[in-house]
């Protein structure tokens, strides 16, 4: 499974904002400047977060995105099902889909269900703030190489 666009670019503008919380409302063209990524898209994908409840927008010369909620509090498996969906393997293992008639004796698909648990169950234990800390640790290491 690879993620498309969306589910990545998504993250990184939602990494921003968690590196900005607290910080007031941030433009999404800083956001675009420092991924380097195009703003145009990026505005496509924050409608996305702000509809889930995600991120909301401040209006004004001041105005730009924040985070609802703190950074600990969003999972990143919430940000890529926001804009991917389900994060299934095969179809056959989406809530949405209709029971397949083979379904009881399908070796298969035991092994469909064991993978997306195992990805949901990744996804779902780091949240921005891991990110955040992560890029900090990485940040470090780099001045202590210097």
């Amino acid at each position: 499974m690879i993620l498309s666009t969306k589910g990545r670019y998504g993250l990184k503008i939602m990494y921003e904002l968690a590196l900005n919380y607290g910080e007031g409302p941030m433009p999404l063209k800083e956001v675009a400047q420092r991924q380097q990524l195009s703003e145009t898209y990026l505005e496509q994908l924050i409608a996305h977060l702000k509809k889930a409840g995600l991120v909301r927008s401040i209006r004004g010369a001041q105005g730009g995105y924040e985070l609802i909620r703190k950074p600990e509090e969003i999972s990143v498996g919430e940000i890529i099902r926001t804009l991917e969906g389900p994060l299934a393997p095969s179809e056959c293992v989406m809530d949405n889909e209709p029971e397949c008639t083979k379904a009881e004796n399908c070796v298969t698909r035991l092994i469909w269900e064991k993978i997306m648990e195992g990805i949901n169950n990744v996804v779902d234990s780091i949240t921005l703030n891991d990110m955040v800390n992560d890029y900090y640790k990485l940040k470090r290491k780099k001045e202590g190489e210097k």
